[in-house]
């Protein structure tokens, strides 16, 4: 029951920062119609910008240019590419992300070589003892911070006048626009809302136990586009519940792997497309998303 609960407890903990991935892939999906395949590059953007000024300035001040930075690369990425393009299939559009993703991914993995790069968190390798069940800090830390973050989004996409319009522009575009809503204005500050997110997602992907972030730490955002899928990728609240149920999937087929070796090796890392592929064939549009209705 100890080793439930300890697995439990982390698979919360990292669904919740898996939930910060998937909403910025939500986010992107709702103010442009792109699936965006670069999610990977924004987050190992914010997090080799932390890693590489934490020694400078601090570990504050290094989360707080970490977060500006991922930013603005999702608003360049915005304004240089899916802005610039006159594709009318938002299809290319993903497609030419993926591009994206190639092109900023080698060139960061190229400055990071074959370092593991410290995060310099305050939290260092402390744990946490409740009762029997031990738990690391940042775990805590990360899902604490994940639930602000997510809990402050979600009250601004319905109370304040940025949330309306993202709604309003997500609903319908160009009826939006005739109301004068600046849909470029709302699709670049998704991006940058998207990068954000990334960037502190980075971090808690980077710190104890893992040893730090390398080249291959972006790759972990493929696992929250399960996620993003599962809960549907045009709600929010999706989200949250896809990347809660894809980190519990993920530590209790990993900390059962012994148990399940019928399954083969490696089923953890495999587990969170398998619920995402048998969800998809029962509800095709995700548990919370949109269905489509065709007139016949």
């Amino acid at each position: 029951m100890t080793t439930f609960a300890e697995l439990l407890l982390n698979g919360v903990s990292m669904g919740a920062v898996y939930a910060l991935i998937a909403l910025g892939f939500v986010i992107i999906f709702k103010a442009s119609e792109v699936v965006n395949f670069a999610h990977a590059s924004l987050l190992l953007a914010g997090g080799f910008v932390i890693a590489k000024l934490h020694g400078q300035i601090g570990f504050w001040p290094a989360l707080a240019a970490g977060i500006a930075g991922a930013a603005l690369v999702g608003c360049l990425v915005e304004f240089l590419v899916i802005r610039r393009s006159k594709a009318p299939d938002h299809s290319v559009l993903a497609i030419a992300t993926i591009g994206v993703d190639i092109v900023l991914a080698t060139e960061i993995a190229r400055h990071i070589g074959t370092d593991v790069l410290a995060m310099g968190d305050p939290w260092g390798d402390r744990v946490v003892h409740l009762g029997p069940v031990s738990i690391a800090q940042t775990r805590i830390a990360a899902l604490l911070v994940a639930l602000v973050l997510i809990t402050a989004f979600l009250l601004a996409f319905k109370h304040t006048g940025w949330g309306v319009a993202m709604r309003a522009a997500a609903e319908d575009g160009e009826t939006a626009a005739l109301m004068g809503v600046r849909l470029g204005r709302i699709s670049m500050s998704a991006w940058a809302v998207a990068g954000a997110l990334a960037a502190v997602a980075a971090l808690f992907l980077a710190v104890f136990p893992t040893p730090g972030m390398d080249k291959a730490t972006g790759l972990v955002a493929l696992k929250a586009f399960p996620a993003a899928i599962l809960g549907g990728l045009d709600s929010t609240t999706g989200a949250l519940v896809g990347g809660l149920l894809i980190g519990v999937t993920e530590a209790l087929m990993s900390g059962y792997q012994g148990d399940l070796a019928f399954l083969g090796r490696g089923i953890g890392d495999v587990a969170p497309f398998l619920v995402m592929l048998l969800v998809l064939l029962i509800r095709p549009a995700g548990l919370f998303g949109t269905r489509e209705l065709t007139r016949v």
